[in-house]
């Protein structure tokens, strides 16, 4: 077990057993939140309570989530997946409708406008995206970091673009919610997959929606947990929805939001803001020390990722030797979190070193 530098952290708080740097692939779950599933587990196999897990729990996601997003939990929706709730917003606009989102996007932001033949799906570069929003456009996605390079959006000028176009605004938090804060009250949507920087299992996810885009989208995948009161629409159609984003809630798994409640609790007793010391830290050390190997990473100011052109290939070789990182659109791609200390780097810059 390691022991994270960062203050209040407890020794054994995770337990990576490999040189981890690939937490914008997946992020390692807190040894708390999996001793509170590994009980619920057991639990399940018992029969002694009427359900293995409660509905609490989901509360209990949803307003820590509400919180580390500076937002009422009354404007967060629980799901499972991106592409579902991307599924829900991509239905809600009208045919015809332009959507402008950069190029390279990652494709559970894209492909549910793509699929609508009816919508107009415009590509422009990243750092074209403000000046690229027109009158036509409905709707403006992006990602706030991008997966492939850990480049970030300028955001505070593609809202202001988007508010002088009278264009709705949808920004995918998978790659930044965990370390870098972010008010989701700013835009009309947003979305986030809960297993990178949120350190949640796959099957979490998070949807926000302005009280405004609330009028205007429909509830299409909605369930009796969508309903205003829940327990009395369980047969027939639902009649009244929530009067809150949980409208939009799918339904989700106990075991994967039981973890949740535990993760989202670190991250908050830690601060993002601490979170996002420590991680840039470490990433802004790595950027120096492959500048001077002559590795020239993507630039990317600001971000817990690093990315470098045409090492990819070697991503293989490094996990054989125990260092795991990821390969995207050909760049070798390393993403430090709380469970990251400085050997991290310098490891992975002396196995580059001697390939």
């Amino acid at each position: 077990m390691t022991t994270s530098p960062l203050q209040g952290l407890a020794p054994g708080a995770f337990a990576p057993q490999a040189t981890y740097l690939n937490t914008s692939s997946y992020g390692l779950l807190p040894r708390r939140a999996v001793e509170a599933v590994r009980a619920l587990v057991e639990l399940s196999a018992t029969g002694t309570t009427p359900s293995p897990g409660t509905f609490e729990t989901f509360e209990l996601a949803r307003a820590a989530y509400g919180r580390l997003m500076s937002v009422p939990a009354e404007r967060v929706a629980l799901g499972t997946a991106v592409s579902v709730h991307v599924s829900v917003i991509a239905g809600a606009l009208p045919a015809g409708s332009e959507v402008l989102v950069p190029e390279g996007e990652f494709s559970s932001l894209v492909t549910p406008f793509a699929l609508r033949s009816e919508l107009k799906v415009r590509y422009v570069p990243l750092e074209d995206l403000a000046a690229e929003v027109r009158p036509e456009t409905a709707l403006v996605a992006w990602s706030a970091v991008q997966s492939a390079d850990g480049r970030l959006a300028d955001d505070t000028a593609i809202r202001a673009a988007a508010a002088a176009h009278g264009a709705r605004t949808l920004v995918d938090l998978s790659q930044s919610a965990g370390w870098l804060a972010t008010s989701a009250g700013d835009y009309d949507y947003t979305v986030a997959a809960a297993y990178k920087y949120l350190m949640c299992p796959r099957g979490v996810s998070f949807l926000t929606v302005s009280e405004a885009a609330q009028e205007y989208t429909l509830p299409v995948q909605a369930g009796w947990l969508a309903a205003e009161d829940a327990w009395g629409s369980t047969y027939g159609p639902v009649t009244e929805f929530a009067h809150s984003a949980r409208r939009f809630d799918a339904s989700v798994p106990f075991l994967g939001y039981e973890a949740a409640v535990h993760s989202l609790a670190l991250l908050e007793a830690t601060g993002l803001q601490k979170v996002r010391a420590h991680n840039l830290a470490l990433a802004d050390q790595l950027r120096a020390a492959l500048a001077s190997q002559g590795h020239l990473p993507i630039d990317a100011p600001g971000s817990v990722i690093v990315a470098v052109p045409g090492l990819g290939d070697r991503a293989e070789r490094l996990a054989e030797a125990g260092i795991r990182v990821s390969a995207r659109a050909g760049n070798l791609r390393a993403s430090f979190h709380l469970y990251n200390e400085k050997a991290d780097v310098e490891r992975l810059v002396a196995a580059l070193g001697t390939d």
